[in-house]
């Protein structure tokens, strides 16, 4: 994409969202010129990403389903007094798969990684060093941006992928395992099998804090030991915080995000406030922008804006869940996450895939009342 041209859109950050908002072009719109920057030397961002296949649409499945490398009948939670078994179908999109995909799909010339931007207009990219790049539409997809006019906390995480001796026998993800001291906050593990032989394994924290305390790696050995792992080779470590909103002026946030501009991902205030997950979000944004008649900046903007506030709307109750979490004592914040998750499956289900019924209101309030 020349510099001046004004036809074609640009991306501006290939993690996650960006990735797939580039995949699904490429897949459905493959006339359109598309160029994305991204400042790391790879795409898709770093780590591990769950997700259920209710979370996406069917057109979504296909998308995610061809980059993820792992399946998954479903996923195991465990509370002090709590352990379950959910069935659904699950997957996982990691950041390696994520970056195979994108220079499979895309030529050299549809992206530059190494690349920093610094500013995104409605319709061009200023690079780092003063080069602007043109073109008929741009989306800003480079990650969470100022928040303050959201209420908040933050899902705070240290991970780390392992390869043991033997196998370790965890045949699904643990999404929650809170057996474990809590010492503030609300505090579990996750656990996401990679093979046989390979683990990933997160110490979560969900409090007010944006990242992770200096005993988080102490835990995780800890952890390792408690479940009788004996002295597996770390491959690698990464910490992430991820904020989960449940109440603000969402309005206001979009404003402040860049007055115009297209944005997805977290920029655009899209990730679920009480999983952390953002897999059905990006996928989402991913098939909205494949399906524009026009890829003007304004348009781009107006598109995505009215998602992400409809999409705000409709977590209400989930939103409420996050807040009912945030609102409580520390030393209370398992006990109201536990009670959530004794609810059916299907309730459970419905609700992180933003489809709750009726009924699902009320089943929802009483148990993070206790009732």
């Amino acid at each position: 994409m020349a510099r001046g041209r004004r036809d074609g859109i640009l991306i501006a950050g290939g993690g996650l969202a960006g990735s797939l908002a580039a995949l699904a072009m490429a897949r459905h719109r493959p006339d359109v010129p598309l160029l994305v920057v991204e400042e790391r030397e790879t795409f898709g961002g770093e780590g591990h990403r769950l997700f259920a296949e209710t979370e996406l649409e069917e057109k979504g499945a296909a998308l995610a389903g061809a980059i993820a490398p792992a399946r998954w009948p479903g996923f195991y939670l465990a509370f002090p007094g709590l352990a379950r078994k959910i069935k659904g179908e699950w997957g996982d999109l990691d950041a390696a798969s994520l970056h195979k995909a994108m220079t499979a799909a895309l030529t050299p010339g549809q992206y530059r990684l190494g690349t920093k931007v610094v500013a995104v207009r409605e319709d061009a990219l200023v690079l780092d060093g003063g080069e602007t790049i043109k073109a008929e539409g741009a989306i800003d997809a480079r990650g969470a941006t100022n928040l303050s006019a959201l209420s908040l906390i933050y899902e705070a995480r240290l991970e780390r992928d392992y390869a043991f001796r033997a196998p370790h026998r965890v045949d699904r993800p643990v999404t929650i395992d809170a057996t474990v001291p809590q010492g503030g906050g609300l505090r579990y593990f996750e656990c996401v099998p990679l093979d046989e032989t390979r683990l990933a394994i997160a110490d979560v924290c969900i409090s007010e804090r944006s990242q992770s305390d200096d005993q988080a790696g102490a835990r995780i050995d800890l952890y390792l030991k408690t479940r009788g792992w004996d002295r597996p080779r770390k491959l690698a470590e990464r910490s992430a915080a991820r904020p989960l909103p449940y109440d603000g002026d969402f309005a206001a946030f979009w404003r402040l995000g860049g007055a115009r501009v297209a944005k997805i991902g977290l920029r655009g205030g899209f990730i679920h406030p009480v999983s952390g997950r953002s897999v059905g979000d990006a996928v989402r944004t991913a098939l909205l922008l494949a399906r524009q008649q026009s890829f003007a900046g304004e348009a781009l903007h107006d598109a995505f804006e009215a998602d992400a506030k409809q999409l705000w709307k409709k977590r209400e109750l989930a939103r409420s869940v996050a807040a009912a979490i945030a609102g409580a004592p520390a030393d209370e914040r398992l006990a109201r996450l536990e009670a959530l998750y004794r609810l059916d499956g299907a309730v459970i289900e419905r609700l992180f895939g933003d489809r709750p019924g009726l009924l699902d209101r009320g089943r929802v309030q009483r148990a993070l009342r206790g009732r």
